[in-house]
């Protein structure tokens, strides 16, 4: 098995550094990235079925020469960091990776140079989990790039064509995530974490302009202060307790690593886009589309949840953990309220991925098991249905060459089968937790039993995703008469297979429910907590036969009418019988109307600046209480 968690590691690594040489032909670079790919889903399949089983598993992989390798490539990113940030004529990047490589250096040599790892690899049901996200939603979204970069790069002339490089990147990428959810040894687990950090910068600022290098440049600086945070967290905790290895971190008083761990969980609020740290995740929606799926709505973020979720249970019925829970409700609400004013479709779809995160921390901050259970399907549902959504957009962006939801009017007549796979990645939105009754009930038992005040953030925060999920959805279903352009010849055949393999994904997530819950989220739950929360069989049964029919019967449903059964009339709007024709009416003074269709957005209740200004203040008194009292 251990061989499995370093195939996972090296095997990407390795393929990012042959994705720099020039292939032979086209033909052979799809060829291999099929085969590369299809590996990469098959070994965390393979992880998940043999440990069905088993209990977590500890793995000793000691050697002087990985730790010497990881601090010389821990030198060597500081050293490029340093140079490309005095290059730009950006210092800040400069202070904070100095201040880091010194404390991470010193600590190497004093009171690092002799720490024993007893296990430095592991695997349990939530690393699992973890895996299969990075493997399967990383590997189709690098198959999607093949498609679109070459469409990207002729819509975007001015960019210098870095395909090769963009491989490395995305390849590089992943094989750090997996370091990551495989990783007990926190010095390990801390070098991936960081090449991440790097591999976001430089995918952000792909495109080379102003706008790229700006948001490229904010999404250093804020993860850089995490990963400073995240050293003083690891120097901390060896320094109280002699210890480097997760699992036993989890083991030791409260007392002794409450300050490490709100430092470690300080870091996965950074890399998770939290307040007030959420601008970086919002600005980088400038990078090219597969980057918004793989790093920023599925993966890389996640990586900031599934921290916070393993260091939790130190943080436990304390107050630093109940400002977690106010942090993750706080950006939970604001930034669902925020989505309600936007109308670029990236937009709404990076404030929906932070709200959807913030849920997931605030369970987290609860650390209860039915708080538990519902973070870890929120990571499944999220994960699978935005990065689906994610690549819709970017495919619609360049068919209707805008990404604003008031120019999708009646997309399902322009882009029908497009159109019936985003519905599916919506509705598997509604199911997580929002249109899930159980995963609700539980949300709001677990909040109600820990924190009241979260239950009304919930309802509030859920009150508000429906509000733009849905006038999304009217916008894309509406139907127009005349329109008979259909743009899906233009749509590569990589971009379908890739959307295909998401849509059944979230499909087969919906269906395997009752699996996922008993098999791999309880066992996990059982280890940590002793025991698992009570859903009844009855309401399982309904919320099963909910999500086939939301996930199912609706999509096929708007893709036979819009796409296999042409025939069918359309008839004009009904505008109390003062239609001229089908697109036009009789107004006031009698005047000749054209019907159009708008949604509200609220911007001046709504507004970006005004409620992200309310969610910095808010957050930074929070933080700024969690650590005073780790630290007291």
């Amino acid at each position: 098995m251990m061989n499995a968690l370093i195939f996972l590691i090296v095997f990407p690594l390795a393929v990012s550094f042959l994705a720099l040489v020039p292939p032979l032909s086209l033909v052979a670079r799809k060829a291999v990235g099929a085969c590369v790919n299809i590996t990469l889903c098959a070994v965390p399949i393979y992880l998940l079925v043999t440990n069905l089983d088993r209990g977590p598993a500890y793995f000793h992989l000691e050697s002087p020469l990985i730790d010497i390798g990881m601090l010389l490539v821990e030198l060597f990113v500081a050293v490029f960091i340093v140079y490309v940030s005095v290059r730009a004529k950006r210092y800040l990047p400069v202070l904070l990776v100095v201040v880091q490589s010194i404390i991470m250096v010193v600590f190497e040599f004093t009171s690092g140079h002799g720490m024993q790892v007893e296990h430095s690899l592991f695997v349990d049901k939530l690393s699992i989990i973890m895996a299969l996200i990075v493997g399967i939603i990383g590997s189709a979204i690098c198959l999607y790039a093949i498609g679109y970069l070459p469409e990207y790069h002729e819509h975007y002339k001015e960019v210098k064509d870095r395909r090769r490089y963009f491989a490395f990147l995305m390849y590089l990428f992943l094989s750090a995530m997996f370091g990551i959810v495989f990783s007990n040894n926190l010095m390990w687990l801390y070098f991936f974490w960081e090449i991440t950090t790097v591999c976001s910068f430089l995918l952000i600022g792909y495109r080379d302009d102003e706008a790229s290098r700006e948001s490229a440049f904010r999404a250093l600086n804020m993860n850089l202060i995490g990963g400073v945070v995240f050293a003083v967290g690891l120097v901390c905790l060896y320094s109280s307790s002699g210890i480097m290895e997760l699992d036993k971190m989890l083991r030791l008083d409260k007392g002794l690593v409450l300050l490490p761990a709100v430092c470690l969980a300080f870091a996965g609020l950074v890399k998770s886009a939290q307040f007030p740290f959420s601008s970086w995740l919002t600005g980088a929606m400038v990078a090219p589309t597969p980057v918004s799926a793989l790093l920023h709505s599925s993966t890389m973020v996640k990586a900031g949840v599934y921290l916070i979720l393993r260091v939790a249970p130190v943080m436990e019925h304390t107050a630093a953990a109940k400002m977690l829970t106010l942090i993750g409700g706080v950006s939970f609400l604001i930034t669902a309220l925020i989505a309600i004013s936007q109308s670029n479709a990236k937009k709404v779809l990076a404030y929906s991925t932070i709200s959807n995160l913030g849920l997931i921390v605030a369970c987290a901050g609860v650390n209860t098991d039915a708080a538990v259970w519902s973070a870890i399907l929120l990571i499944i549902f999220h994960a699978v249905a935005k990065s689906l959504l994610f690549l819709c957009v970017g495919i619609i962006e360049y068919k209707l060459d805008s990404r604003d939801i008031e120019d999708m009017d009646y997309l399902i007549m322009r882009l029908p089968k497009l159109t019936a796979v985003m519905m599916t990645g919506m509705a598997g939105m509604f199911l997580a937790p929002f249109g899930m009754i159980i995963s609700k009930f539980i949300t709001l038992k677990a909040f109600v039993e820990s924190n009241p005040a979260m239950a009304i953030i919930l309802a509030y925060g859920s009150a508000a995703t429906v509000f733009f999920w849905t006038k999304w959805m009217g916008k894309i279903i509406s139907i127009k008469h005349g329109v008979t352009e259909v743009l899906e010849h233009r749509v590569s055949r990589w971009e379908w297979i890739t959307l295909g393999i998401l849509a059944v994904a979230t499909v087969a997530v919906c269906l395997g429910f009752p699996f996922i819950s008993f098999h791999v989220i309880n066992p996990y739950l059982l280890e940590m907590f002793g025991k698992t929360p009570v859903v009844d069989t009855f309401n399982v049964l309904i919320v099963f036969i909910i999500m086939v029919g939301l996930l199912i019967i609706l999509p096929l449903g708007l893709l036979y009418y819009a796409f296999i059964n042409k025939h069918y009339k359309r008839v004009g709007t009904y505008l109390g019988g003062g239609n001229i024709d089908n697109v036009t009416f009789e107004g006031a003074m009698a005047s000749t109307q054209t019907i159009e269709l708008r949604n509200y957005y609220l911007t001046k209740y709504f507004g970006e600046e005004r409620w992200c200004n309310v969610g910095i203040f808010v957050s930074l008194t929070l933080l700024f209480i969690m650590f005073g009292v780790a630290a007291l």
